[in-house]
């Protein structure tokens, strides 16, 4: 019997992170699996995305301190074997076969659904009790007057470049435009940066206005609040017409302009799926779509688009789908620009009415360890709710993402800054802002007047305890005073 030809319990569309991750939850827990995958499991994040992007950054920085120093080029074809090397060790988890080892079925093809309950594979019926939508999402192409698709790139195939760009135009200021541009610059690349508005608009300008300077440090030109009217071939590369007038001639056009959601085909609309009206799957906070029997995660979502969202949303998806149980997503949601320095941040998406909030901020001029590794270019900031409990922070500086797990737990759990101020942390490290930021605001809320008020009120009651023992101690209390002789 074709494996299409009995029941699907949980039918999984997509073979990222949001797909292995769901899948693997549904076969652990005994429901038969089927993953669906057209092209290659693994997903944006092991092939284009989270692996060769950190790869890259990891061998750009050595690279930087060679040309400086010693005016050595640096080795592209070895730059990317190193990404090949990275993307080949982690690669073994994310295939077919793995997935078959953890009891999904996995089969090649496109789906689109039929009807309640049934969909086709390139022609072939399958039937379902329950789906998963985790398609992912692919990079926007903004339709550009002028430009010759030849000489442009996205996120996924800037990786197919065979030598390194000349002169390389990035057309965005996000995350991946920032890590991308800062790595190509420090290989040698000429890169400039054509931001709309301004670079990483998501966090706070004074964690950006940090990792501005260090791009620029590194010879990244930066155009802000700057558009382009139209592009010129000019045989070997581009011209660039800027909106103020001014022209930017370039060899290679990196498109950063933001991703798309892939639902086009799908025919959600027979099975009374919801979009939002950028494409995106709608979801409640169970992971469940307007369809109660199909469920979504991942880029295809409206949800932020993190790899490790994914994944964590997948997996309450799939419990809930195979146990009925009523999970919700952590509204806790840590991120990342990995850039350096890092800047990581974590906020909730949960509203409070009226939420008062203040932050705590330490410079990590005054964090011991950034003075040792003289990297005190940054900062620890966390934001405080009602009665001391941490709703969000930012951290910029090395290592900033490892030190932001702790606050992810914290607003995930909801802990306040006592919390955090009386547990012990290790000396000297990065995250050591975290603690000094959570004791700072322990110590400003025992300044308050009504907490100052009690304090002294406690002292004083201590004192006179103390006091009155003296005068009146107990017999056999005092040195010399009892036990046999």
């Amino acid at each position: 019997m074709a494996p299409t030809d009995r029941i699907i319990d949980f039918l999984v569309l997509g073979g990222g992170t949001a797909g292995i991750v769901g899948a693997k939850t549904a076969a652990g827990f005994g429901a038969r699996t089927v993953l669906v995958e057209q092209e290659r499991t693994g997903g944006d994040c092991l092939w284009t995305g989270c692996v060769p992007s950190k790869t890259l950054l990891s061998a750009a920085a050595p690279a930087r301190t060679l040309r400086m120093q010693a005016g050595q080029e640096p080795d592209f074809p070895a730059v990317r074997e190193r990404i090949a090397t990275a993307i080949r060790t982690i690669e073994p988890v994310d295939t077919p076969e793995a997935l078959e080892q953890a009891g999904v079925e996995v089969l090649s093809g496109r789906v689109t659904f039929t009807g309640p309950g049934t969909a086709d594979l390139d022609g072939r019926p399958l039937r379902f009790r329950q789906a998963l939508i985790a398609t992912g999402g692919e990079p926007a192409r903004p339709g550009i007057p002028g430009l010759d698709p030849a000489l442009t790139v996205t996120s996924e195939t800037v990786w197919d470049l065979a030598a390194l760009p000349d002169r390389l135009a990035i057309l965005g200021g996000g995350p991946s435009a920032c890590e991308l541009g800062q790595a190509f610059a420090r290989l040698g690349s000429d890169v400039t940066m054509i931001v709309r508005s301004r670079i990483l608009a998501k966090e706070i300008p004074e964690a950006v206005d940090i990792v501005r300077e260090s791009l620029k440090a590194d010879g990244v030109k930066i155009l802000e609040n700057t558009t382009f009217t139209k592009a010129t071939s000019l045989g070997d590369g581009v011209r660039l017409q800027l909106a103020d007038g001014t022209a930017l001639d370039v060899s290679t056009v990196l498109l950063a302009t933001g991703r798309t959601p892939r639902t086009v085909n799908l025919r959600l609309e027979r099975v009374g799926v919801s979009l939002d009206d950028r494409g995106h799957v709608i979801t409640d906070s169970h992971m469940r779509t307007s369809n109660p029997l199909i469920w979504a995660a991942g880029d295809v979502t409206t949800h932020p688009q993190f790899t490790h969202l994914a994944g964590v949303h997948a997996s309450v998806a799939a419990s809930n789908a195979v146990l009925g149980l009523r999970r919700r997503i952590s509204t806790a949601v840590p991120r990342v620009t990995y850039t350096s320095p890092e800047i990581a941040a974590v906020t909730s998406t949960a509203s409070e009415e009226g939420q008062s909030e203040v932050s705590r901020t330490v410079w990590h001029s005054h964090l011991d360890r950034a003075i040792t590794e003289d990297r005190t270019d940054g900062f620890t900031r966390l934001l405080v709710g009602r009665g001391g409990r941490v709703i969000g922070g930012t951290i910029v500086g090395p290592r900033a993402g490892e030190s932001l797990a702790e606050l992810s737990l914290a607003v995930h759990k909801k802990l306040r800054t006592s919390d955090i101020a009386g547990a012990t942390h290790a000396y000297p490290t990065y995250s050591d802002g975290v603690w000094n930021a959570a004791v700072l605001d322990v110590r400003e809320r025992l300044a308050s007047p009504l907490t100052g008020t009690a304090i002294k009120v406690l002292s004083r009651i201590r004192r006179l305890a103390i006091d009155g023992r003296r005068i009146s101690p107990k017999p056999g209390t005092l040195p010399g005073s009892g036990g046999q002789h």
